[in-house]
């Protein structure tokens, strides 16, 4: 009989974007990773709603914003590998809407545990994601954790809670 507790490694799904509370979002993940085991999963999504208003320039676009999606990704590799080299990671490229392709995702990866998203220091609000994941319930809610890193943390705050 398989230890199936002693065999799962949980994953944490971070979502890659430029915003600042994207670091404290895998600054999270990856200590967490590095303390307790599992993968941190890198997850950029190139929204495909922008290039349904240039038809004509469609295709340029699109390699535009697949290469800043894997600059983005790249820089989050190497923050990761400063934390520390034997964390692992995945990365993750999808096109469309981003509420749908992380939900497809968690969907597709039973492995994926725990969604990790940082709140804007804005006075917005803490951002679209924090705001859709946060607001639902019943059986549209998420079947994983989300933990939510207050965008105002430094790095030393994150490292004493993970």
């Amino acid at each position: 009989m398989r230890d199936i507790e002693n065999e799962y490694q949980r994953k944490f799904l971070v979502v890659i974007d430029d915003t600042p509370e994207c670091d404290r979002a895998v600054t999270f993940a990856a200590h967490r990773v590095k303390r307790t085991g599992g993968t941190v999963v890198l997850l950029s999504v190139i929204d495909s709603a922008d290039f349904q208003q240039f038809l004509g320039v469609e295709g340029v676009m699109r390699a535009e914003a697949r290469e800043e999606a894997e600059r983005l990704l790249d820089a989050r590799i190497a923050r990761i590998a400063a934390i520390g080299s034997d964390i692992r990671t995945e990365t993750v490229i999808r096109e469309g809407d981003p509420l749908q392709e992380i939900e497809r995702l968690i969907a597709e990866d039973p492995g994926i545990a725990i969604l990790v998203l940082a709140a804007s220091t804005s006075s917005e609000g803490p951002g679209p994601l924090v705001t859709a994941f946060t607001s639902r319930s019943g059986g549209g809610a998420l079947p994983i954790l989300v933990a939510i890193v207050p965008g105002s943390m430094t790095d030393e705050q994150i490292i004493a809670l993970t």
